[in-house]
């Protein structure tokens, strides 16, 4: 890009779209304190999460609203209507199983059109639907997770989409009269149900009448989550809480009720951003989801780019992984770059933080493709917040920016040490956790603000309706052997940022050390095009390549010449070949990663990387000069 192009670049507009404006009251309180309220009230909202699915089956019933790639490779289709149709016959099924409010629908499957609408079906006759990672079943070699969530839930039936995949796990749980469902490939040994079984049942009154009886402060979901700790929590997700949270958040999006979305996504469904957020966004709003079976993984990430070849979405969701596979195709083919940007008005990142050049990078190709730039934003939620609780909605926000609090919710501000940890109240937020009252009452404060154990901070102090910033995590922070206090949340995200493109995340080492170091895991499309290796070099390669390791050296040294302390200042980095791993507590719901549990589980590597010699796996980084062990 020249200098000309450049300017006129950073000139751009952004692509019209309809948006909230951000406005926020503050009240501080005695003691350091602060409560923000949004100034728009929160408008009225669906009593269940069946309603929408039956407003659009009458309003646009040929409208396409799930679409997923049969074993051929085309795509099977579902209109509204065929939805409505096949949810109240799934809805009858269930009931004269005898599914209800205490026996619950447990799905173990990746997403899917059956998943979704055995989902649906369940929640809009009040019986409670879980979604459980596929993770806990297929990476588990215990089963360590899955066993007591299906003790915990005891549920009616377990549904898998292939039952010989899932064979394992379902052999490894007590399934008590739990009755197992398949759409597939039956599990040798126990008796299964074909889902096509189900769609023999004609739907009677009752479906309707359960339909009427489901209020606000039924359960709709139970989604587990387990946080800094090792055992699943089951965090009650009630209808009033899903149904706000789409009010909250088309009255902050409001282009979302302008035509319906189109959303091309893999993210999991067993997550709140991809189930309740994204997901529900569609259906609320009378949209298309086409399911994605690609990753943002080698070997998978062909099939994200057929989908996105095929249709321009509307809205795009993604992770920073997921970006970072998808631009270098952007900015190599014109062609596709403006069949993605066609129709594109608004993309938001989650799960980990962005790089400040895969942002740039996006807002290049998005100029290049339409003339404007898009609306790139991100926001803050958890399980327990339906997710969204704040969005950072507005043109030129920045990255690390989370935004302020949507229509209904309220934040407060509670000083914990030199941080504010956030905490809310809100139709938006959970009761509690299942069978859980003791974890239920320590994770609200003595006002019944839930406690999210984040600290928050504000882009100005002195101009609040500028948003706040994610601060880290408030048990993450550690001292030096000096006393020095290591600030954990804003060093990962500030190294990240300074070894862009080569580094995905990383968890921060030093606890009553002499010095700060990194395990870090390597972002691969930008590893490899530094290095000149092909796509399908493996993690081993990358890790042992040198001028990877000399350009990290060199980027980190770079850093540390302008940190400004010892707390600030990294010595050693170690790549990490082993991903984290969901079942091993090293990601979070929230789709972080967790600091406390990398430490305790790579204890070995911690202690590889303070070993006196280093071994020849670690980087050392000086301060202003570039430094790597051969």
């Amino acid at each position: 890009m020249t200098a000309e192009d450049k300017d006129r670049f950073l000139e751009a507009p952004y692509r019209a779209v309809s948006l909230a404006e951000p406005s926020v009251d503050m009240e501080r309180r005695a003691g350091g304190g602060i409560i923000l309220r949004p100034t728009q009230p929160l408008g009225d909202y669906h009593r269940q999460m069946g309603i929408p699915l039956r407003l659009w089956a009458e309003r646009s019933p040929d409208r396409l609203f799930l679409a997923e790639r049969n074993p051929d490779g085309e795509w099977r289709r579902v209109t509204y209507a065929a939805a409505r149709e096949t949810c109240d016959r799934l809805s009858q099924a269930l009931m004269d199983r005898g599914l209800n409010r205490r026996k619950p629908l447990v799905i173990l499957s990746d997403n899917s059109v059956n998943f979704a609408l055995l989902g649906l079906a369940a929640m809009q006759v009040g019986i409670p639907v879980s979604p459980v990672s596929p993770a806990y079943s297929l990476m588990s070699a215990d089963h360590s997770r899955l066993k007591p969530i299906v003790e915990l839930l005891e549920p009616g039936i377990i549904y898998a989409e292939d039952g010989r995949v899932f064979e394992k796990a379902l052999k490894a749980v007590e399934l008590k009269d739990a009755e197992v469902v398949v759409t597939r490939n039956p599990p040798d040994g126990i008796a299964a149900t074909p889902f096509d079984d189900l769609l023999t049942t004609g739907a009677g009154p009752a479906v309707d009448e359960a339909f009427e009886a489901v209020s606000p402060d039924d359960t709709a979901k139970f989604l587990f989550t387990s946080g800094s700790t090792g055992t699943p929590k089951a965090v009650i997700n009630t209808h009033r809480m899903l149904c706000a949270n789409q009010q909250m958040t088309v009255q902050t999006l409001r282009f979302l009720a302008d035509h319906p979305p189109v959303m091309v996504e893999w993210l999991p469904w067993n997550h709140t951003a991809a189930g309740n957020q994204i997901f529900n966004m569609v259906m609320f709003h009378g949209g298309s989801y086409y399911i994605d079976g690609g990753r943002p993984v080698p070997g998978k990430f062909e099939e994200t780019l057929r989908n996105l070849r095929e249709v321009s979405p509307t809205a795009y969701f993604n992770v920073p992984a997921g970006f970072a596979s998808l631009l270098p195709h952007l900015e190599g083919d014109a062609a596709f770059r403006d069949h993605f940007f066609k129709d594109l008005e608004f993309a938001w990142y989650a799960g980990a933080a962005l790089t400040q050049d895969l942002w740039d990078r996006f807002e290049r190709v998005a100029y290049e493709a339409t003339g404007n730039r898009i609306v790139m934003t991100s926001g803050y939620g958890t399980t327990e917040s339906s997710p969204s609780l704040t969005f950072a909605h507005w043109p030129g926000s920045q990255l690390g920016h989370i935004g302020l609090p949507l229509p209904g919710a309220e934040i407060k501000l509670a000083p914990v040490g030199d941080k504010l940890e956030v905490r809310a109240k809100g139709p938006l937020m959970t009761p509690g956790y299942y069978k859980e009252p003791d974890l239920t009452a320590a994770g609200h404060d003595e006002e019944g603000y839930y406690k999210f154990g984040d600290a928050m901070r504000f882009v100005d102090p002195d101009r609040p309706g500028r948003g706040l910033i994610f601060d880290g995590r408030i048990s993450e922070n550690f001292k030096l052997a000096t006393g020095t206090w290591v600030t954990v949340g804003q060093l990962r995200v500030d190294l990240i940022a300074a070894a862009a493109p080569l580094i995905q995340d990383m968890v921060i080492c030093g606890h009553d050390g002499a010095f700060v170091a990194v395990l870090a895991w390597p972002a691969l499309p930008g590893c490899r095009e530094l290095a000149g290796l092909d796509g399908e070099s493996g993690v081993s390669e990358i890790l042992e390549n040198a001028d990877i390791r000399a350009a990290l050296a060199e980027k980190l040294a770079a850093f540390n010449a302008a940190a400004g302390g010892s707390s600030r200042v990294v010595k050693r980095l170690m790549l990490l070949e082993e991903p984290a791993r969901i079942d091993a507590n090293e990601i979070t719901d929230k789709g972080y990663i967790n600091q406390r549990a990398v430490l305790a589980r790579r204890a070995d590597l911690v202690e590889e990387l303070f070993a006196d010699p280093p071994s020849g796996r670690v980087i050392e980084i000086g301060a202003g000069e570039a430094k790597a062990r051969a």
